[in-house]
């Protein structure tokens, strides 16, 4: 479903990503792990094309979008949460939800994204800005999927988060995942979350992927020496 080749991106005159390759199949949910500043948000904006790729592929289902614009992404099938959430506080649950609906054509948002979160049909007339931090990471993720993904990209979605919501948030991943089959890339630094949404986990050091472990086999100690500061 996302296959990445050889990729090189970074700011300037500094390379943060150097050379990563890996595969992401259907369905498949994948981990992106390290400490802050070895290039997890990097990865994310390059994938979708809000940082420049230098060298190297990014494909979804086979078709190459290295030098397309987020748009052009979006419509081919990437769905992204940023780091922060990234939502419009001053416009309503609903007409967050309705901005991802521009790449489907559809004029409503589809019933099944609030069975997915209750709660923001509930707070569908509230502002954005209003909500706490859990629910606006459920309304970012809401925004995402309206537009009909095939690969869901969250960058640290547990940032700010009690762990009770954090531990529900696993859940609707898998449900996600389940229900619509769509694959799911999630940089993160939180073991414990990792371990209950991933089927694999990747661990980024000093920007390349030094480690590549299905969750089943996972060493966790090993794979905590690169979360510590």
């Amino acid at each position: 479903m996302l296959t990445i080749d050889n990729l090189h991106a970074g700011y300037g005159q500094s390379e943060v990503l150097h050379g990563l390759s890996t595969r992401i199949a259907p369905g498949e949910i994948v981990a992106i792990m390290g400490r802050n500043g070895m290039g997890k948000t990097t990865l994310m904006k390059t994938l979708m094309g809000i940082l420049p790729t230098r060298s190297g592929q990014v494909a979804i289902s086979d078709t190459e979008v290295s030098r397309l614009k987020p748009h052009k992404r979006v419509a081919l099938g990437f769905g992204y949460v940023p780091q922060g959430r990234g939502i419009f506080s001053t416009m309503t649950v609903r007409e967050n939800v309705e901005t991802g609906l521009s790449a489907t054509g559809e004029k409503t948002v589809p019933p099944d994204i609030y069975e997915l979160f209750p709660v923001l049909l509930e707070m569908k007339d509230r502002r954005g800005g209003n909500l706490s931090g859990g629910q606006q990471q459920q309304l970012a993720i809401a925004r995402a999927l309206a537009s009909r993904p095939k690969v869901l990209l969250l960058d640290e979605p547990t940032e700010g988060i009690q762990p009770s919501i954090i531990r529900e948030m696993a859940r609707v991943l898998r449900r996600i995942r389940d229900e619509r089959g769509l694959s799911i890339v999630v940089s993160e630094q939180v073991l414990s979350f990792a371990l209950d949404v991933a089927d694999r986990i990747l661990v980024m050091e000093g920007g390349r992927f030094v480690h590549d472990t299905p969750r089943a086999g996972i060493d966790e100690a090993y794979v905590s020496r690169f979360l510590s500061v």
